[in-house]
């Protein structure tokens, strides 16, 4: 028998299903809301005798303009997690490797042919409703034509015509007031597509990514000024993709922004709204200079790095000609403003002294921007050393009990026991959880360390992310990435998907706010959940999202 349904985004369609997924026919939504489904169909009809249906996808609707449909790919699940405490946990999809559904390609691509067979595939759809559109009532017919053994399109034989309709109504959801960064590792673009680094193809790559990240809500993007000092063994270095070319005449240091400029053009032409500048310091510790390549006397090489103490003359000189250099660019670029400068990621309490003799360094030297870092002891605010903690998902609820006027929160891959993450063996509905958790309490800002991380551990070796999405087991699978390289540019992800869905919550949150009050909106957040809504307590599974989804949006379809 041939199943075919109209399914949730929230599910996560693996081959073996079977098909017990609700059907869903209706939504209403805001102007300028995304809306997302899936279309997930089996063949069974010889028990399990693979048999396969070619045929092309066709999309007929008003709407079709703002219409984009991918095929989802499996992806290889060669770690489902790597915490002991998470092995306890129920809320996993498996905690076997597998396969698990997350590419998403383009159905263009692939001049929009999709093969039905046995095992449970699925399409994912994706509508953005624009702001200035006609409240109304609008159908979203997806059809697929059969093809002949030839691939020749046969005229009026569809296997299947699925209909979608969806009601918009006569309000605009709020604009996005998250802060919202994945660090890009223009490196592993490189390294991945075979290209030089800042080569015409390279800048086109790196554009290509950028667009992809904003796709998924991202307005914050990592600036390599230098390299970042991130994930790199001691005494090792990444392939050096510094921006700004820096010269030692004696004391005197001569800096060119060509390569920053360019790439700051480009995030602003993808819509990128804030930026975050390369750590200063080394991570973890705050302990030696990152690495950072000079020109003297006609040699170009590694003048800072490893081998320079963090608080050495030679580097702390440096700095302050390089920092204001870097400072005077940005007021030239009008981004000052939104610019948030690393000192050391993830320094630990025994760091302290290190990480606030660098954070003295930086913060007289930066004007107007502000010092962010991600940590998880209270004391490195409590001292004064970072503007706006980026605070582990496990250690939230000591800084929320401050009440911090700019908290930030990231999440990678420890605590996976009960918290929201993005790896890839959780339901879509732990990852989708963010958003409403993040408009409670009121974050300004989520960062998480892998958009496109190609790694193996502290980068000791590349890899290919179709072959392990864990770095060959030194993380849980998804942990280092959510976008996939392509031939020549980058796929999304379910998982980059949802999390764009938790932000749409968000607005949506704000959009009740604005008939009800901040207040209101909260307090219908916990009662529908039963208990208050917590880091660590939440209702599992699709309903609680989905019904309460759908309660604000009636609410305010009442209001409008």
């Amino acid at each position: 028998m041939r199943i075919i349904k109209q399914i949730s985004s929230l599910e996560k369609v693996r081959s073996e299903s079977d098909m017990r997924y609700a059907e869903i026919n209706r939504k209403t939504l805001l102007r300028g809301e995304r809306f997302s489904y899936q279309i997930v169909a089996k063949d069974d009809r010889y028990f399990g005798i693979t048999t396969e249906i070619v045929g092309k996808i066709e999309v007929e609707s008003l709407l079709s303009p703002y219409i984009k449909v991918f095929y989802v790919d499996n992806a290889v699940m060669d770690c489902p997690l790597d915490d002991v405490n998470a092995a306890f946990e129920a809320d996993f999809i498996t905690k076997e490797p597998g396969l698990m559904p997350d590419i998403l390609v383009p159905i263009d691509e692939q001049d929009n042919v999709w093969i039905v067979r046995w095992p449970a595939r699925s399409l994912w759809v994706e509508l953005n409703v624009p702001e200035d559109i006609e409240p109304g009532t609008y159908d979203i017919n997806i059809k697929l034509r059969r093809m002949d053994m030839d691939g020749m399109e046969m005229e009026d034989t569809y296997v299947f015509t699925k209909t979608m309709t969806v009601e918009i109504i006569d309000a605009q959801i709020a604009r996005q007031s998250l802060i919202y960064t994945r660090w890009l590792y223009v490196d592993c673009i490189a390294d991945y597509h075979g290209v030089d680094v800042y080569s015409e193809k390279h800048w086109e790559l790196i554009e290509k990514y950028i667009t992809q990240a904003v796709e998924c809500g991202i307005n914050m993007i990592l600036v390599p000024v230098h390299t970042p000092p991130l994930d790199t063994a001691i005494g090792h270095t990444r392939t050096c993709v510094q921006l700004v070319d820096i010269k030692k005449e004696g004391d005197i240091y001569h800096f060119s922004f060509e390569k920053f400029h360019r790439f700051v053009g480009i995030c602003k032409r993808c819509g990128i709204k804030y930026y975050e500048i390369a750590h200063m310091f080394s991570q973890w510790g705050a302990k030696c200079a990152p690495n950072i390549m000079v020109e003297e006397e006609g040699e170009v090489d590694y003048m800072f790095g490893w081998h320079i103490a963090a608080d050495s003359d030679l580097y702390i000189d440096f700095l302050k000609q390089y920092i204001a250099a870097i400072s005077k660019a940005l007021v030239a670029e009008g981004i000052d403003k939104n610019t948030y400068f690393h000192i050391s990621d993830e320094p630990s309490l025994e760091n302290m002294e290190t990480y606030k003799k660098a954070s003295e360094i930086i913060r007289p030297l930066i004007g107007e921007s502000k010092t962010f870092d991600a940590l998880s002891s209270y004391e490195f605010y409590e001292k004064g050393l970072v503007e706006c903690p980026v605070t582990g998902i496990a250690h939230i609820h000591q800084f929320l009990d401050k009440n911090i006027e700019n908290q930030w929160l990231y999440y990678c891959c420890s605590a996976q026991s009960v918290f929201c993450n993005s790896i890839m063996a959780m339901p879509s509905s732990r990852v989708r959880m963010l958003g409403l958790l993040l408009y409670k309490y009121d974050i300004k800002g989520f960062l998480h360390w892998g958009l496109n991380f190609y790694n193996g551990r502290i980068s000791k070796f590349r890899l290919n992310p179709y072959v392990t999405t864990s770095a060959y087991g030194a993380f849980p699978s998804g942990d280092p990435f959510v976008l996939y390289p392509s031939k020549d540019g980058a796929y999304s992800s379910i998982r980059a998907k949802i999390v764009y869905e938790a932000i749409e919550d968000m607005k949506i949150c704000s959009t009740l706010e604005q008939y009800i009050g901040r207040q209101a909106v909260t307090e219908l957040i916990d009662s529908y959940a039963g208990a208050p809504l917590t880091f660590e307590e939440y209702p599992k599974g699709n309903d609680y999202l989905e019904r309460l989804r759908n309660i604000m949006t009636d609410m305010i379809k009442d209001k409008a």
